[in-house]
């Protein structure tokens, strides 16, 4: 029975060589990463502890982490993870849905396409922390308006991004499928849809800084939980320890987050 051959032995040597020269450098630049992480934390404990600035100002790495660990023991940190974390995730999927959807029908109709496309635009300019009373009103203190902010602030990005990757479909193509007698259901499946994987990665990344920008906005206007609460609460008391331990937690269940893209990303390029 033959083994099956590992693939760098069929592969040259040049190759191989090439291979090993790019994991290095991808070795090196998560090293580098970690490594400036490393210094910024230990350039800003040393301050504190040197007292160059004050502590009360600029906290510190080993206070925060007493910080969060007091949250930990209490159980309320992951309380409020938790209640920011679904916000988020359920305002991110509702806004790539949604605002995917509405692109594939603006791409669909010209005439559509022209009538809302300035109402579009002006929609994204508008200031969304503006329209916390109207929120309110329409949807109470819960956590249904912050979901919403959050759906508002992500879903003019999404349907912005998703509708310049239709439209850059390659204008050739479409008229070569045209040619053959394909329907517009069909060029919409087989080249439109497959050309925009890329811009949909893309629009995914935006909208994961976006999603955490409409939950925490929402949870400045309107909520008693969560890590956007934590941060006004320790602010309005002056706990800046508490403020930079919600802020630090909220780098890394955003770089999480995004990291996730980056695997669908992977998945996606390889199909």
């Amino acid at each position: 029975m033959k083994h099956a051959q590992s693939p760098l032995r069929t592969c040259s040597s040049e190759h191989i060589r090439y291979l090993k020269v790019l994991r290095r450098k991808t070795v090196f630049v998560q090293l580098a990463r970690a490594g400036l992480l490393l210094f910024i934390l230990g350039v800003w404990e040393l301050i504190a502890a040197l007292q160059l600035v004050d502590p009360f100002i600029i906290s510190s790495p080993s206070r925060i982490a007493k910080m969060i660990a007091s949250l930990a023991a209490d159980g309320s940190l992951f309380y409020h993870i938790g209640t920011t974390l679904w916000e988020t995730l359920l305002g991110f999927a509702i806004a790539v849905l949604l605002g995917t959807g509405i692109a594939l029908l603006l791409w669909w109709s010209n005439a559509a396409r022209n009538v809302l496309e300035p109402y579009i635009v002006v929609l994204n300019s508008l200031p969304k922390i503006a329209l916390g009373p109207v929120i309110i009103i329409w949807f109470g203190t819960g956590a249904s308006a912050i979901v919403f902010m959050t759906v508002l602030v992500g879903i003019i990005v999404a349907i912005m991004n998703m509708l310049g990757g239709f439209l850059a479909t390659d204008k050739n193509k479409i008229l070569l499928l045209e040619s053959m007698g394909a329907t517009k259901l069909q060029i919409l499946r087989k080249l439109v849809i497959p050309s925009a994987i890329p811009q949909f990665i893309g629009m995914l990344k935006i909208c994961v800084g976006m999603a955490w920008i409409g939950s925490i906005m929402g949870e400045y206007i309107v909520s008693k939980a969560g890590l956007g609460y934590l941060i006004v609460y320790g602010g309005q008391v002056f706990r800046l320890d508490l403020v930079m331990a919600a802020t630090a937690i909220l780098c890394v269940l955003a770089a999480g987050m995004y990291a996730l893209v980056a695997l669908a990303e992977k998945w996606l390029v390889k199909k």
